[in-house]
């Protein structure tokens, strides 16, 4: 329990971000939620709200800054929801612990990452801008197929698509760059190996890497030219030289942005044994990996750590000591497009003591579209076991067992 009662402000209040609300609350903190919708997931549990966009910097930054006359905010934080530059801007003005915003500002632009690692010797795809369609052909002629291609400041993976075939091209610039708000957009390399989500606290200048997944493509093919995660696995299966390799240019990476207080999350694939970055955001994820995920597997609270941090308590060292390696599977549910008409979840589900966390997402009535991001799963399950075969297999069946008949909408 934090001694003296304080507050701390989410930028955003969707769901995934509830865990932390949560957490905030036990720990003795008043919770401020800012987001666009007052019927947001996260604010019936808040203690005061402030109606504004999380992407509206400034509106946000005004209307914490009228709050704070009132209620001293002691921190602020984001939780799946990428808004770092949001959060850099109020903690910044406010004289509260948090990022650069220099810092969060090339991570809130693809691009400008991508040039800053360049710059920086990171190791990352090969890159391009993409002005108009003649450039996807000269990124063809040097880098090959396939390319990916990117909105620099979206979200969720809207709008990111591989390119395989020329003729695809002109649909996808097109596709790609109706997702990004600048209305530009980059492609870069399509590198093949392990990737991984990495998830790391940086207290003082001293980096502590806590969260390592290996994340799951088996649906690439399914879903092209849409590229969908399905879930992941921890432990890693990779080795430990290569576990290393991956965590030393992932740190790498928080130094070079300047971030001596905060969180860092990165995705990252290892081709032909080499790390490269692929982006990175300054919050905590979303997909419950931070706040479920982690803690399961390492025993350390992640999201508690983050938060103390945020509103300037002392975070100890000892607390962020890796305890455990427990086996966590997390798989996410696709429903067939199409109206809802029935929904049966098995009654042994909520019985199973190695279901760490299942959210079904949808309800009878509902209109499911055409799986083309992550926002489009429709639930997500997370498992254990005694290794992470077991663990896997109980989280895929749970998946299948799951029975959403849906009527498809002509």
């Amino acid at each position: 329990m934090i001694n003296q009662k304080k507050n701390i402000l989410f930028i955003g209040g969707g769901i995934e971000t509830l865990p932390g609300v949560h957490l905030a609350k036990s720990m003795g903190l008043n919770v401020v939620i800012s987001d666009i919708n007052p019927k947001a997931p996260c604010v019936k549990f808040a203690d005061d709200f402030l109606l504004s966009d999380i992407y509206d910097i400034k509106n946000t930054l005004k209307k914490a800054k009228a709050f704070n006359k009132k209620k001293k905010i002691n921190g602020v934080i984001c939780m799946a929801s990428d808004a770092p530059l949001t959060v850099a801007t109020i903690t910044y003005e406010l004289g509260l612990p948090g990022i650069p915003i220099y810092s969060a500002k090339l991570v809130s632009d693809k691009l400008l990452m991508k040039d800053f690692f360049k710059k920086k010797g990171i190791p990352i795809p090969k890159y391009r801008e993409i002005f108009e369609l003649n450039d996807i052909k000269k990124a063809i002629d040097s880098f090959g197929l396939p390319l990916v291609i990117k909105p620099v400041d979206s979200r969720g993976a809207r709008g990111v698509i591989i390119i395989s075939k020329e003729k695809d091209i002109e649909w996808s610039y097109i596709t790609s760059k109706s997702f990004s708000p600048k209305k530009k957009v980059l492609v870069e390399q399509y590198l093949s190996g392990p990737q991984l989500s990495t998830e790391l606290i940086v207290v003082n200048g001293e980096v502590f890497t806590i969260g390592f997944s290996d994340r799951n493509y088996e649906f690439l093919k399914k879903y092209a030219p849409y590229i969908i995660e399905n879930g992941g696995d921890l432990p890693s299966k990779l080795k430990k030289d290569e576990v290393k390799l991956i965590k030393d240019t992932f740190e790498t990476t928080a130094k070079a942005l300047k971030i001596n207080n905060g969180v860092l999350k990165g995705d990252m694939v290892l081709s032909n044994k080499k790390p490269y970055i692929i982006e990175v955001a300054a919050r905590l994820s979303g997909g419950y990996f931070c706040s479920h995920e982690i803690p399961y597997n390492t025993g350390v609270n992640f999201v508690k750590n983050a938060i103390l941090l945020a509103i300037g308590e002392k975070v100890e060292k000892n607390n962020l000591k890796i305890k455990k390696n427990r086996p966590v599977s997390q798989r996410y549910l696709f429903p067939k497009p199409g109206k809802v008409l029935k929904i049966h979840v098995p009654k042994w589900i909520k019985r199973e003591k190695n279901i760490v966390f299942f959210d079904l997402r949808i309800k009878v009535g509902d209109t499911i579209g055409e799986i083309k991001n992550h926002p489009s799963r429709a639930g997500v399950v997370i498992a254990t076991g005694k290794d992470i075969k077991k663990a896997r297999l109980l989280a895929e069946r749970v998946v299948k067992e799951i029975i959403i008949k849906t009527k498809k909408i002509i």
